[in-house]
């Protein structure tokens, strides 16, 4: 079978543009198919850059990332459909960096809009502005686009190897292709000859391919049914090989540490203790940090933190509270966006209550259960990079450009990752391994961080203020008017990967905030972006994570002001804005059994947040426990449209969900003289089994387009939380972590 290492050098294009993104979109460069990155070997047929069939059978090359939402598992049944094939007879594999895998979902995402809003046209122009997804090299995995990207795209791919098929097969037989029907791996001749498809592989290679109608949903057998996770058996068995598990003959291990003041210098170092040290083979100058390559990691470990380092200042102010302070001052200047403003929320509605109210939240590691690694080996010419990543070609470039080569001379092997959740988007930890690597000719060195050194030099989720002002009125909410300040990760992010910095409003920075689905006649909401050096990034959410806290909260004072059910009250503004908000609402509540009141020692909270296309209610009950409070029962409604597999769609609700309570109980990255006070979870808790709630998950397909799963479950999380401790306990929370001021049971 070709591996991954055989990515062609010379390579060929695909005869039909259905297989690489469906309807053509502008200049024959935007439109023209990318080129094919499979390099077939003896006996192997490669009939579109997705799929590839050899003696052995059927391999997927999946371009998106496995980081546990099971996208192998959806892609390969979006392909088996249309193949016609069962799930066991499809091997996945990551494909290469290449541009024909391309994210055709990305600049959709960028439109203006509240997303909700799209109709039918609106919708497929983003679908033809994916196409720019190729031209931009955007091979990645994020934004809980994986499936919007895959969803036509692997049914074209499957439908095309299947008619090309079934044409190898009608000119081998001499037979109109139409008499030839597939089941089970193979065509079916009219006689009900069975000719399997490895047989008619290299026949079907040397022919263009066949566009091919999709199947009507009324004869699907996989999509929208629960299937077995294709990297079950892998992981259950520990099989399944991630970064940190790579093994190559005569590899090295190494570990570094980078000064723990973001951005900062390196004055000196002395390694002579560490050099000393048996079994330590080198110690590399980092430029702002240093490194050591050993016979194992742990002795690397030891070692690097033997180093005397002298240290220099970061560029940004050293402690937390002068950091929340340059937040805040981003109030003073004009708003980078008001990306809604309906009515006048200037003026107060005659009759009307108003309210304020200030919020705010820490900055966040990702905290992924696999620290940041990557083995990389230099040598004759070209360099190989193994790890998990979410964006293969930027990380191949990067390393290209750290060692000096064209990109086409670095191959990138993405393994599993061991979580994501926006951190390996990042190509950091590619390029220090391939530093080290240029330092280590011809042997592969395994560069893993230490816990302490991930989460000291993170790209986190930015601390974040929002000053909210309101009003009621008649048992409604009659004016909403916000302003939210943060560091922007969408302009150090794209700086960091494409040395690009977006103009105009930055749509990502309000996310959640602008485009709550509620129908308030005087809605203004405006985004301050501060001028901050802390590194940030996406991290799961990213705008929604702080914004839905904001926004859902004030909602819920503003049904306390107003004497409204907070569910209630929120029903009647979504009822007249988007009726899928409104389902999720109706549903949760049906779930939860949601009355509006609570027997003592209890507490509940709602919160609906719209964010990847995807409207998500929640609702969280909390119980008073031997003196502590226990997150007891959790409620989650999501409108998807289109669902490829309901149980995985329901695990990335319930993880997203944990990934939120989680932050919102515990997290928080603060600073001291610059640097990272939070080193290793004893500093950085998360729910544990015992204290998760029991959950229940609903997934609902009313909406006219296919929404994301893999983040929408996080953002509504700490606000139904935050209200139901309110009900509870009468105490209003506006600031994160909620530890600081709940007794909650850990």
């Amino acid at each position: 079978m070709a591996s991954i290492a055989k990515i062609a050098r010379r390579t060929f294009l695909i005869g039909s543009a259905a297989v690489v993104g469906g309807v053509a979109f502008g200049a024959y460069y935007v439109s023209r198919p990318a080129p094919n990155p499979l390099q077939p070997g003896d006996g192997e047929a490669a009939l579109n850059p997705f799929v590839l069939i050899d003696q052995n059978g059927i391999t997927l090359f999946a371009p998106r990332a496995e980081m546990g939402q099971g996208v192998k598992t959806s892609w390969a049944a979006l392909i088996a459909e249309e193949l016609d094939v069962e799930l066991d007879q499809v091997r996945v594999l990551h494909g290469p960096a290449a541009k024909a895998y391309y994210n055709s979902a990305f600049m959709a995402d960028a439109l203006p809009g509240k997303g909700y809003d799209s109709g039918t046209f609106k919708h497929s122009i983003g679908e033809a502005l994916g196409h720019l997804g190729k031209v931009l090299n955007l091979h990645g995995t994020g934004g809980s686009t994986s499936m919007k990207d895959g969803y036509k795209r692997m049914r074209q791919a499957g439908a095309t190897a299947r008619e090309t098929l079934k044409q190898a097969a009608a000119d081998r037989l001499g037979v109109n292709r139409s008499q030839f029907s597939t089941a089970n791996g193979a065509v079916i001749a009219p006689d009900g000859t069975q000719i399997p498809y490895t047989e008619l592989a290299m026949d079907a290679a040397k022919l263009d391919p066949v566009e091919a109608d999709l199947r009507p949903r009324h004869e699907w057998r996989l999509i929208g049914k629960s299937q077995p996770r294709v990297d079950m058996a892998e992981k259950s068995t520990g099989t399944a090989e991630f970064g940190i598990d790579v093994r190559l003959p005569g590899i090295k291990f190494a570990a570094l540490r980078m000064n723990p003041r973001q951005g900062g210098g390196m004055a000196g170092f002395d390694a002579a203790a560490a050099a000393a040290m048996p079994g330590v083979e080198k110690v590399i100058d980092m430029g702002t940090g240093v490194a050591v390559v050993a016979s194992n990691t742990w002795l690397a470990m030891q070692a690097v933190d033997a180093i005397e380092v002298n240290w220099q200042d970061a560029p940004y102010p050293p402690e937390t509270d002068q950091i929340f302070a340059r937040i805040a001052s981003a109030f003073e200047d004009a708003p980078n966006s008001v990306l809604r403003d309906d009515g006048d929320a200037d003026q107060l509605p005659a009759g009307a209550t108003e309210l304020t109210a200030d919020y705010q939240v820490p900055y966040l590691a990702h905290a992924t259960m696999e620290p940041m690694n990557a083995t990389a080996l230099l040598e004759d010419g070209r360099l190989t990079v193994w790890c998990g990543n979410q964006m293969p070609t930027f990380t191949q470039s990067k390393c290209a450009a750290e060692a000096g080569l064209d990109a086409e001379q670095v191959d990138i092997r993405t393994t599993y990752l061991g979580g994501g959740f926006g951190r390996r988007v990042e190509f950091d930890y590619a390029v220090f391994a391939t530093r080290i690597a240029k330092d280590m000719p011809g042997v592969p060195v395994q560069l893993t961080w230490s816990r302490e050194e991930d989460m000291r030099h993170d790209m986190y989720r930015p601390g974040a203020m929002a000053r909210m002002r309101g009003a009621v009125k008649d048992g409604t909410a009659v004016l909403m008017d916000g302003k939210v300040a943060a560091a922007s990760p969408t302009e150090q992010a794209m700086k960091r990967l494409a040395d690009f910095t977006p103009a105009g409003p930055d749509k990502v920075h309000v996310e959640g905030f602008f485009n709550s689905p509620y129908a308030i006649p005087n809605y203004r909401m405006a985004g301050h972006i501060s001028d901050l050096q802390i590194p940030v990034g996406f991290w799961r959410s990213v705008g929604n994570s702080f914004n839905a806290f904001f926004v859902e909260s004030f909602m819920d004072e503003m049904a306390h002001a107003a004497g409204t059910d907070p569910l209630e009250f929120r029903l009647d503004l979504a009822r007249r804005e988007w009726a899928p908000a409104a389902g999720v609402l109706e549903a949760v509540r049906e779930m939860s059994g949601w009355a509006g009141k609570t027997p003592d020692g209890v507490g509940r909270g709602v919160a609906l947040c719209y964010s990847f296309g995807t409207p998500v209610a929640e609702v969280i009950e909390v119980a008073e426990e031997d003196g502590s409070i226990r997150i007891a029962k959790a409620w989650i409604a999501c409108d998807m449209g289109r669902v490829i597999d309901p149980e995985i769609v329901k695990a990335q609700m319930f993880g997203g969900m944990a990934y939120g309570l989680s932050a919102a109980c515990f997290g928080e990255i603060t600073f001291a003289d610059g640097a990272a006070e939070q080193g290793n979870f004893p500093d950085y808790d998360a729910l544990r089994m015992h204290t998760m709630p029991e959950t229940e998950v609903q997934v609902l397909e009313t909406q006219a387009h296919m929404g994301g799963a893999g983040e929408p479950g996080t953002p509504p999380a700490a606000p139904a939380l935050a209200n139901a401790l309110f009900d509870l306990t009468g105490k209003r929370a506006r600031r994160l972590p909620l530890m600081h001021e709940f007794d909650l049971l850990v």
